[in-house]
């Protein structure tokens, strides 16, 4: 066996053997976590950049775990294609970037950092399963990493959404447990490419094992459709956003859903096939019916949203919406438009709410109001925003702009005319919400009352404290030497002598979101290269 074909297994099992590290090393030494997880995270990008490049080489790379390979189809394998390996990239590239806001702007405690790992191994292994059983092994274990990077947030508000998160997300998975079962009933069969040769053979079969596959395909559509927060499915998604820690929201909007939505394309093209999709009566019409209200609910309540870090949750209730309306298509194009919008979302997404939390940090702005006059005293973060705001509108040159058209252009050689038209009410709503922060920011002077105001510190669940609620060892650090309060799970709080104040922001905060709104700019140039790099797979699937 080469090194590149044990690559995905390590790409899986180190992340989740390592997060038991930081609580070891949590027994004797503090703060050891970020390291663990620096280290770790890069390696792993730098492992998924030699694979990618093996697989956008030389074709798919498989793993079959132990050696162990069944003809009926039950044996585990990881499979890395140009799709999984494109979305592990994102997920590998976009963990080790965000460590670098986290390590200022916390949570810094080491459970969080073994959670943090444990996370990434989860992503990693729903990316790459190429197992309907094991896909859903790692999205427990996503699920169970995510509720516990939300909880560390303060307050109470942070418990509740994580509990909300908990609660969703475990009858999500049940869902797509039970649509497994059915599909296992009428294949024998667990491996994704084993099923996606049976599929065809029951169809065109019929009786009772067709109306197991129809069963299968109802739980595991509605399964995914709570993980990817689909309206009216979509409840959790707000408030665990809002709630969680600003370290963790870029990561869980980036991934958390994006994987999810992947792992439901994955099961829709490489399990039950095209032609099933096309055959079944009703199935594609539910499917592109349940993105597009998706789009045009989330866009709609992000439009009347006052807190920023909900106006953009929202926002990706109507994003992913697209994603899944683009799968619904069944075209060749739409379906290249999903996969450039779910990754071109997650960047975007990783970047506004870096922004988001940057600036609650310097500014303590967390409202739209309280966004007024930012521009001209934080030209830089208010400036990354405006760019990123724009890519999400899906303005060219940007690579909001190239997943959007694509799925637009899938629509008509579908002749699906409404979805077309989806697609443009959405940009329309996207550039209401987008208008009034950049309105705001540019054109609205600070007023006493717009300002952020008061003595309170911002901790770093994207709640507010006063000098009332904080504790002793917060105001003991307040009276030291750096002027600056440290919170109970190790993030920055910025006090009365740093509260609204650059120095509360590190370069490594500033390079990142200047990083991620130019790489949005960037990849709107590389619509043919998405199209070439992913070819083999969308020819695979259509053919």
């Amino acid at each position: 066996m080469s090194s590149v074909e044990l690559l995905p297994a390590l790409l899986v099992a180190i992340p989740i053997l390592l997060a038991a590290v930081p609580i070891v090393l949590g027994l004797r030494y503090d703060r050891t976590g970020w390291s663990v997880a620096a280290v770790t995270t890069l390696g792993l990008a730098a492992a998924t950049v030699y694979l990618a490049s093996a697989v956008y080489a030389d074709g798919q790379v498989v793993h079959v775990l132990g050696g162990w390979g069944e003809p009926q189809g039950i044996g585990i394998e990881l499979v890395a294609d140009e799709f999984s390996t494109l979305i592990a990239l994102l997920v590998t590239v976009t963990s080790a970037a965000v460590l670098a806001y986290t390590r200022i702007g916390g949570p810094r405690g080491n459970t969080f950092y073994a959670g943090y790992l444990l996370l990434v191994g989860g992503l990693l292994g729903l990316s790459m399963t190429g197992d309907v059983f094991n896909m859903f092994v790692f999205l427990e274990i996503v699920g169970l990493a995510t509720y516990a990077m939300i909880s560390s947030g303060d307050g109470p508000e942070s418990a509740v959404a994580a509990l909300k998160y908990l609660i969703l997300g475990t009858v999500g998975a049940s869902l797509y447990l039970i649509g497994v079962g059915f599909l296992f009933m009428a294949t024998g069969a667990l491996n994704m490419e084993v099923l996606g040769e049976a599929v065809p053979l029951v169809a065109e079969a019929g009786g009772g094992d067709l109306t197991l596959l129809h069963a299968a395909f109802a739980f595991i559509f509605v399964g995914f459709a709570l993980k990817v927060a689909q309206w009216p499915l979509h409840t959790w998604q707000p408030d665990a956003y809002q709630h969680a820690p600003d370290g963790v929201t870029p990561v869980i909007a980036a991934l958390v859903s994006t994987v999810s939505a992947y792992a439901l394309g994955r099961v829709m093209f490489t399990v039950f096939g095209v032609d099933f999709l096309l055959a079944t009566p009703y199935l594609t019409e539910v499917v592109v019916a349940v993105g597009s209200v998706s789009v045009l609910a989330g866009s709609t309540l992000a439009v009347i949203q006052t807190d920023v870090k909900r106006m953009f949750a929202y926002s990706s209730v109507s994003q992913f919406g697209l994603v899944v309306a683009a799968y619904g298509l069944v075209t060749e194009t739409a379906l290249l438009g999903a996969i450039v919008h779910l990754v071109g979302h997650g960047l975007m997404k990783a970047g506004l709410f870096v922004a988001a939390g940057v600036i609650a940090i310097s500014y303590g702005a967390r409202t739209v109001d309280e966004y007024a006059g930012l521009a001209d005293r934080r030209p830089l973060p208010a400036a990354a925003t405006a760019v990123l705001l724009i890519a999400l509108i899906g303005i060219p040159p940007s690579i909001g702009f190239i997943g959007k058209w694509y799925i637009a252009v899938g629509s008509i050689q579908a002749e699906m005319w409404p979805v077309a038209a989806v697609v443009f009410l959405s940009t329309m709503l996207t550039l209401a919400y987008a208008a009034r922060l950049l309105e705001k920011m540019y054109f609205t002077p600070a007023s006493a009352l717009e300002s952020p105001h008061g003595p309170g510190a911002v901790a770093t669940d994207g709640g507010e404290r006063t000098e009332g609620s904080r504790s002793s060892s917060d105001r003991r650090s307040d009276n030291g030497s750096d002027g600056a309060g440290v919170a109970a799970d190790g993030g920055v709080l910025a006090g009365s002598s740093r509260r609204g104040s650059p120095d509360a922001v590190s370069f490594g905060m500033l390079a990142l979101l200047v990083s991620t709104a130019v790489l949005a700019v960037v990849l709107g140039f590389a619509g043919g290269a998405f199209a070439e790099l992913l070819d083999p797979f969308v020819s695979e699937v259509f053919n």
